[in-house]
This record gives C-alpha cells, structure tokens and sequence, in this order.
C-alpha cells in the first residue's frame, strides 16, 4: 500500500486561499478520514492527491514499491451515458487487458455491488445508491492501491449508507489505501483508523479515530466537533 506525504501544500483559487500550507503524513495501511467544516480543504486536498488539480506549491510526495494504481469516487457520480457494465468495462481500458478478461472482471464487479442483475441498465436511471454502488463497482474493477472517496453517502438513505460502508471496508481490507472524506461522524467512526482535522486550509490534528473523536486536544477540533449536534448524540451512546 503506498503512503502519502502532503508536504507545504497551498492552493489558491480566484485570489481564494484554500489550503494553506497543509502537511499531513497519511499511513499507509487502512482507511484514514479527513474532517472538519465547510470550507477547510478537504475535497481540494483528495483533488491534490489525486492530481485533478495542482497546487500553488508544496507537493504530495507517494511513497510505493511500485507504480499506484489510483481511483476516485465522488459525492455525485460522475456516469457516462451508457449501461452499467459499459460504465464499468470502459474504466478498464487503460489496464490494457483482453476484451474477455476486461468483461469478465467487470461483471464481478458489478456482481460484488450487488449489480449483476443491472448490468444493461443505463447508469443514469439508475437511483442514487445504485449510481453510487455502480461508482465503486468501478472503482474496484481496477483494483486501486488508493482509493480517493469524497462523501460517498452524502446524498443516500440509511440502507444504501451502509452497502457503500461494507463496499468501502470491505475494498480497504482487501488491501486498497482509503482516504475517506466525511461529515458523518457516526461513519468515521464505524470505517476509519485514523482522523485529520482540517480546519481553514490546514491540517491541525491528527490520530486514531476514537481517540481523537471523543478527547480532541485542539480548540478547532472541539469547536468542529461541537457543532455537529447529532455527533453529540451518537458519542454519548458509544
């Protein structure tokens, strides 16, 4: 699994600062969630790491044996205007496989989502958890070193929530690296090992997930954690 250093990272937009001068050594091994207000830098930072967009300065420096097979899976889908399978078949082009192997692995997939009854069903009818699961379908098709989720769930019921959930724990014990961004704090906890808070562009606290959730250390991450009413809720019942 590849390791991740986001070393001085500033990123300016517009005459907009947002991040500023962001460093944060990710793990290597299992899901890390980067948390924190609107606006602190979270989904800019996936963006970064993925390479979707650079920044002003520093860099992200990907620590590996090898190369680093990458994917990203958005809070909205991003779906070409074909069936399912096609969706899926398509993102393994680049892998240069057989046609065979390429649909044979991209049924499996498909399968594991719980899809392979809508393999010829076009992706954009499909409802917003099976557009999600069809994502990671995707997504696991190429069987990535590091998977780039920026909430997922966000606009899902409770039970398609929890289908991403076993799809996303399940990929990270398989071996996939995930970096996980997420206001559901209630879901940070059941998935990840380790939080960074982010707070104006900046990472301020880093550590295992209880720990940091239920004792934060820095005034932004209780000023942060304090304002997500329902979180309270759920830490006094954990």
């Amino acid at each position: 699994m590849p390791s991740l250093r986001c070393e001085d990272l500033v990123l300016r937009l517009n005459g907009a600062t947002i991040l500023d001068g962001l460093n944060a050594a990710i793990p290597a091994t299992g899901i890390t969630a980067l948390i924190g207000p609107n606006g602190a830098g979270k989904s800019a930072t996936l963006r970064v790491i993925d390479g979707l967009m650079a920044p002003t300065s520093g860099r992200v420096r990907i620590v590996s044996d090898g190369p680093v097979r990458r994917a990203f899976v958005f809070q909205r889908p991003a779906l070409v205007r074909a069936s399912a399978f096609a969706n899926v078949a398509l993102a393994l082009v680049p892998l240069k496989l057989s046609r065979a192997a390429r649909e044979a692995r991209a049924r499996d997939a498909l399968a594991r989502v719980g899809l392979g009854d809508r393999a010829g069903a076009p992706a954009t009818r499909l409802s917003g958890g099976e557009q999600q699961r069809l994502a990671l379908a995707r997504a696991w098709a190429v069987e990535p070193d590091l998977l780039l989720a920026d909430e997922p769930t966000a606009n899902l019921d409770p039970a398609a929530t929890e289908l991403v959930e076993a799809l996303i724990a399940e990929m990270a014990a398989g071996g996939t690296k995930v970096v996980l961004v997420s206001h559901n704090l209630g879901q940070v906890m059941r998935l990840a090992a380790d939080v960074f808070v982010l707070a104006k562009g900046r990472a301020v606290e880093h550590g295992p997930t209880r720990t940091l959730l239920l004792s934060p250390q820095m005034p932004e991450t209780r000023a942060y954690l304090s304002g997500e009413l329902p979180w309270t809720s759920f830490a006094a019942a954990s």
